[in-house]
């Protein structure tokens, strides 16, 4: 009788023991959390996928994508421009394809840097606010439209930082108010 009882008291032991190890594993605590879809059964996110998930919601790739995807909207718009508002030469002169081209690139590329440096600019600061504060809210788009239009007007003087700022803040206050209330 004695020896069953040991043998139980084994048994339960390593039950305990393997139900512990179970527990306290040396996997991270997060790495068993399963991510509830829609529809279908729940799956673990890969380690691939949260690493995917970091770098994508990190302020310097939301910036550097701002800047790429303001580069070809202000490219676009640039051609758009050149087209329609062309430089007009004196009469008994012709303008050569060549000079067009030159004209239609000039315009492109000015305006694509303009675009460029105001969506890094914008999303950059953004991100850092809601960062800092902590929320992600309307207040984070009118700080960071303050910001970045105080800093580019302030090129041309305080009185136009002041002006760009308020401007610029107001802008992205309407816009998010849209966004955010549209649905």
């Amino acid at each position: 009788m004695p020896n069953n009882e040991e043998k139980t008291n084994m048994t339960q032991e390593e039950v305990l023991h393997k139900f512990v190890n179970r527990i306290f594993s040396n996997d991270q605590f997060r790495e068993k959390i399963m991510m509830p879809n829609v529809m279908g059964r729940p799956v673990v996110k890969s380690v691939e996928e949260k690493t995917l998930d970091a770098i994508t919601e990190s302020c310097a790739f939301k910036c550097i994508l701002s800047g790429v995807m303001g580069f070809a909207l202000g490219g676009a718009i640039g051609l758009f421009t050149s087209s329609v508002n062309p430089q007009i030469k004196p009469p008994g002169q012709q303008e050569t394809v060549k000079e067009i081209i030159r004209e239609m690139k000039t315009s492109s590329l000015g305006y694509a840097k303009n675009f460029a440096l105001l969506g890094a600019v914008f999303s950059g600061i953004e991100c850092l606010v809601e960062t800092y504060r902590g929320q992600s809210d309307w207040k984070n788009g009118t700080y960071a439209g303050g910001i970045t239009g105080g800093l580019i007007g302030f090129r041309a003087g305080a009185k136009a930082g002041l002006l760009g700022a308020l401007g610029f803040a107001t802008f992205s206050t309407a816009i998010d108010y849209y966004m955010r209330n549209s649905s």
